[in-house]
């Protein structure tokens, strides 16, 4: 009899330890969503309810004149064309550079490769603030301030860092079984490489090229410093211009503008969350 009921107590705690976790998880995901929407709902709000001094969850009165106001006042699909040209080319060129070398990283085990790990590693605590004197100054003696060009290059060494850890543990999961089985058959380094690992971390190139593009097209500082033309600006900084030279923000166009701004990055995220998480536990994996 006192078995059962330790059983039933111990169940008992676990049902409760369930339930605790599920209630942690469920305030956490509120807490992260809060802020996207109160965003979407100040979006559609008309201004005499922004100027409210007792806000309602929900726009009483959804409007979209908010959105053509955004459209009117600031030049949003010329700095989205912007941020489209500098994220996607800074994805591509980084997903070119860090493949090879997350496939040296992860198959040859050696000095210069303990090396490109922890330059990895320390490469991520290094804050803007401390590189963007000394990088301003290398991108003017190259000519590169105020240049798509120059802003692409800076995104390409930032993501680096981040897509060689991410594609290393892609490569750290294809069986190295499958790559001697090629080379018995014949088939030489480039040719397994070409034929059987590249097809095998296609999810891991495709997750990898769409993190570095988020992470760029999201980017403002660099952006803020390095294109001082209005019209080669990205959308982070055009964001900026719906707040006055009082530091008082069209509080309604600036809403639409930065809802607007956040549904690539949401979409792609949602696309590729499950494959990021994938490459970043793939090293683990043994064979």
């Amino acid at each position: 009899m006192s078995r059962r009921r330790a059983g039933v107590s111990r169940g008992g705690r676990r049902r409760a330890a369930r339930a605790g976790q599920y209630l942690a998880l469920l305030g956490y995901l509120v807490f992260l969503a809060f802020p996207l929407l109160w965003l979407v709902s100040t979006a559609f709000k008309p201004p005499t309810e922004l100027a409210t001094l007792h806000p309602t969850w929900l726009p009483e009165r959804p409007t979209l004149d908010n959105f053509r106001r955004a459209f009117d006042e600031q030049p949003l699909l010329r700095a989205a064309g912007n941020s489209l040209l500098t994220a996607g080319s800074a994805a591509a060129i980084s997903v070119l550079i860090a493949t090879p070398m997350a496939y040296v990283m992860a198959r040859h085990r050696s000095a210069l490769s303990r090396a490109a790990t922890g330059w990895v590693v320390v490469s991520q605590a290094f804050p803007f603030v401390l590189v963007i004197i000394p990088l301003f100054l290398i991108l003017k003696e190259f000519r590169l301030i105020d240049e798509p060009a120059g802003l692409v290059l800076v995104y390409v060494v930032w993501s680096l860092p981040f897509a060689l850890w991410m594609l290393a543990g892609y490569v750290r999961a294809v069986p190295r079984e499958l790559e001697e089985a090629a080379a018995v058959d014949g088939a030489g380094r480039l040719r397994t490489l070409v034929s059987v690992t590249a097809p095998l971390l296609a999810p891991g190139i495709v997750a990898t090229a769409l993190f570095t593009f988020i992470t760029a097209w999201n980017e403002f500082f660099f952006a803020l410093v390095l294109l001082k033309t209005p019209e080669k600006q990205t959308m982070p900084v055009v964001l900026t211009h719906f707040i006055g030279t009082e530091g008082v923000a069209d509080l309604g166009p600036l809403a639409a503008a930065a809802l607007l701004a956040t549904l690539p990055s949401l979409v792609l995220f949602a696309f590729i969350q499950r494959r990021i998480t994938g490459g970043l536990l793939a090293g683990a994996v043994k064979h």
